[in-house]
């Protein structure tokens, strides 16, 4: 596909998969290609290339004689990082958090316990720079570059882990952490209390303790909730 392409291409997916995770075409609707590329204004080879897009995320199916149908909800590849941002830009936005938010409590908590015991010389060495980078951004609303701090953060966690099932939650808490800034969803400043835990984490990670860190993640997991009792409830 050309560069113009993949641009059309780009533009429909940025708008036809936010519409269909935000409920305006409800599981069970009827997407007729035909139509859909006369409303974006690109050829139809675009809008198939969407469409199989749509479908690699489990979003729609496509059928002879009846044409691109929307998937049920529960059907979703609610997984996938694309999917994930789209959900978070629509009005289901505190759900969504929430349940992101839960599943990190489950998962981290242990992946941090493991990476004090996994976690190579390099990791522990990038998690401290990590940690550090998170308090030098932590004042004078750097959420931007604190954000990027905090997801490398949590990808070395994940992946110190040494549980490839773990490492691949990378991209999924990346888009969950970015959500909550992009969408306003913190405080002006991190919690001065929550950018410690990370150092502490990071401390307990280097020093082999795996109790401690786990038992430091799952206060960050219960901070960020209590923090969407308070952000977005």
């Amino acid at each position: 596909m050309t560069t113009q392409g993949r641009g059309l291409h780009a533009h429909v997916l940025e708008n036809l998969g936010p519409a269909i995770t935000a409920g305006e075409y409800p599981p069970g609707s009827v997407l007729r290609t035909d139509e859909l590329a006369q409303r974006y204004e690109v050829s139809r080879s675009v809008m198939r290339e969407a469409v199989r897009v749509l479908e690699s995320m489990h979003l729609v199916e496509s059928r002879r004689r009846v044409g691109v149908t929307v998937r049920p909800t529960e059907e979703w590849n609610v997984y996938d990082p694309q999917v994930i941002r789209w959900r978070l830009a629509g009005a289901d936005r505190p759900r969504q958090l929430r349940s992101l938010t839960v599943l990190r409590s489950a998962v981290e908590p242990v992946a941090a316990g493991l990476a004090a015991t996994h976690a190579t010389p390099e990791q522990c060495a990038a998690l401290t720079e990590c940690a550090l980078g998170m308090v030098a951004t932590s004042r004078g609303q750097q959420l931007e570059a604190y954000l990027v701090h905090d997801i490398e953060f949590h990808r070395v966690v994940l992946n110190a882990s040494g549980n490839e099932m773990f490492a691949r939650l990378g991209d999924v808490v990346a888009e969950v952490l970015a959500g909550r800034t992009h969408h306003q969803v913190m405080f002006e400043d991190p919690d001065p209390a929550a950018v410690s835990l990370h150092v502490h984490v990071a401390e307990a990670v280097r020093e082999g303790d795996a109790a401690r860190a786990e038992a430091l993640t799952r206060e960050i997991a219960v901070g960020a909730l209590e923090e969407l009792d308070i952000l977005a409830p």
